[in-house]
């Protein structure tokens, strides 16, 4: 097989674009359009379907030859890291996704210990919730993930636990109160998503306590300004509070909902170079973070 014509079946049906393909890979569109006529040709398959309202779409067929294509670029991108490492010069790239909590709390420091080691080695980041890295991580567009558990059948290296609190407002009858009972304020909680979902709820279940039909809110700058204008009690993730600035009392909840936070990946051992360095400055930085969290 053509690895090139590979190559550019991979950017198309990324894009779905010709026009786009062509831009990213510095070659003309009908150069593109062969490449593909030219890898059908020789797979025997339709790799695309043209419709004339939706352009391009890939056909079942397309899209599984699309995640070994990605395979096959990530393990060329593995063979020129190990050359470079033999010349002890690691380059390549990284391409890494993270819920917004982790990029703000682990990626900065961690990127830039990372690039003084290791300036040749490009990172390529994608932002999403849990849910959606592990399907990247799944699919392969992303080489690793950094996610909230469950972690399912991937394999992972724990970088931190976390877990639920809180909020209310200094003034707040509750503020001067140690512990906030889920059970007794079942229809006052305003809750931020992020990755907490399945522990909330099967914490819950546990303990046969039903949260009533409250606010749920996607971000924990909403959750903050709702709290402080006393629409309810907060119920956010203390990984995902501590990256953001507020003026809100935290209190501990009862009964308490954990969750870890952790690297994702197909196989841990089968990285490229450069991401298996990320990973060890990512544990690094994990472990530093999580100290200053207790």
């Amino acid at each position: 097989m053509n690895l090139n014509l590979l190559r550019i079946f991979v950017q198309v049906a990324e894009t779905l674009n010709i026009t786009e393909a062509s831009k990213a890979l510095f070659i003309s569109q009908p150069a593109v359009s062969k490449a593909i006529r030219n890898l059908e040709s020789s797979l025997h398959v339709q790799l695309f379907i043209r419709d004339k309202h939706k352009g391009l779409l890939l056909t079942e067929v397309g899209r599984e030859v699309l995640v070994l294509g990605r395979q096959m670029k990530a393990v060329e991108n593995s063979i020129y890291q190990i050359v470079d490492r033999e010349n002890r010069l690691l380059g390549g790239k990284v391409t890494v996704g993270s819920f917004p909590a982790a990029t703000t709390n682990l990626l900065p420091k961690a990127i830039a210990i990372y690039r003084a080691n290791y300036p040749l080695v490009k990172i390529e980041l994608l932002e999403g919730v849990s849910d959606q890295i592990k399907h990247w991580v799944d699919d392969r567009t992303v080489e690793l993930g950094i996610v909230a558990s469950p972690f399912y059948s991937f394999e992972f290296k724990r970088l931190q636990s976390d877990y639920m609190v809180a909020l209310v407002p200094a003034d707040h009858p509750l503020a001067k109160e140690s512990i906030i009972d889920l059970e007794c304020y079942r229809d006052e909680v305003i809750f931020c998503k992020g990755g907490h979902e399945i522990a909330m709820t099967t914490i819950l279940r546990e303990h046969r306590i039903e949260l009533g039909e409250g606010l749920t809110v996607q971000s924990a700058e909403t959750l903050i300004r709702m709290v402080r204008n006393g629409l309810g009690i907060g119920l956010i993730s203390n990984f995902t509070l501590s990256s953001v600035p507020h003026d809100l009392v935290v209190k501990t909840i009862r009964p308490g909902i954990s969750r870890d936070i952790g690297i994702v990946a197909h196989s841990l051992g089968e990285l490229s170079p450069a991401a298996k360095q990320l990973v060890n400055v990512l544990l690094q930085v994990g472990m530093e973070s999580s100290e200053g969290l207790d």
